[in-house]
């Protein structure tokens, strides 16, 4: 057997043709990291559905990734970035550390978005409306140069917004493993936009849904649930 048909016999395999279908996927990350399942959707496929189901049977933060070439390509900031340049002028956030997180050396967070056909950008219809529009950019090969991308996505965006754009580190799940990286590593194995939708699911305890009630739920409403260790072994077989 190859190694491609040995990802396609896989719950990542059956995690990818979910995905291509426009069908939402459960991802948990790591017992050593967040520990974690994340509502997983390929951003172009979302719709006002997905985000009452993200919203209802998530409840964590709805969040949309951008892949490595796309944050090059407009000069995606990360947040911490932005917040560390402005100490200067507010001098509360000199004493705020923004890398000061348990479970990994940097938050993947960027900038927040509404597209700019949207009213409040909150509602399930705006919010669906400004991550299928980040999707769409992102299949908009025309845009060879960083200047012109970055006047479209102007165009089209407004920040702050609704919608938290996540970026995906470079080499993907092989050099981070958080959810911005597994899932978006997954959309590009799918041979979709390289941006997904994600939101964190909780528990009515307040806590992060444990891993056997998270897998359970998704036996209940047919989705595949995939771990991300064998993500990270699916990725480095396809990216050889």
């Amino acid at each position: 057997m190859t190694a491609r048909a040995l990802i396609n016999n896989s719950s990542v395999g059956k995690a990818l043709e979910a995905l291509k279908k426009g069908r939402m996927i459960c991802v948990f990350d790591s017992d050593d990291r967040e520990g974690e399942t994340d509502l997983t959707i390929a951003s172009q496929f979302v719709t006002p559905k997905a985000i009452s189901i993200l919203r209802h049977d998530g409840g964590g933060l709805i969040c949309t990734t951008a892949d490595p070439t796309t944050r090059r390509l407009l000069g995606l900031p990360y947040l911490t970035d932005l917040l560390d340049q402005c100490k200067k002028g507010y001098p509360l956030l000199g004493e705020i550390k923004a890398n000061d997180i348990p479970y990994d050396s940097k938050s993947s967070f960027s900038i927040t978005i509404n597209h700019r056909k949207t009213f409040t950008g909150i509602t399930d219809n705006d919010r669906a409306l400004t991550i299928r529009g980040f999707a769409e950019f992102l299949g908009d090969f025309s845009y060879n140069k960083a200047k012109e991308a970055r006047k479209a996505f102007g165009r089209s965006f407004r920040s702050p917004g609704h919608i938290h754009l996540l970026n995906a580190n470079d080499g993907l799940c092989s050099k981070r493993q958080g959810h911005s990286e597994l899932c978006t590593s997954l959309a590009l194995m799918a041979g979709l936009m390289p941006s997904v939708t994600i939101c964190e699911m909780m528990a009515d305890t307040g806590k992060a849904l444990v891993k056997a009630k998270a897998r359970a739920y998704a036996k209940r409403k047919g989705l595949v649930f995939v771990e991300g260790k064998d993500i990270i072994e699916a990725w480095r077989i396809w990216s050889k």
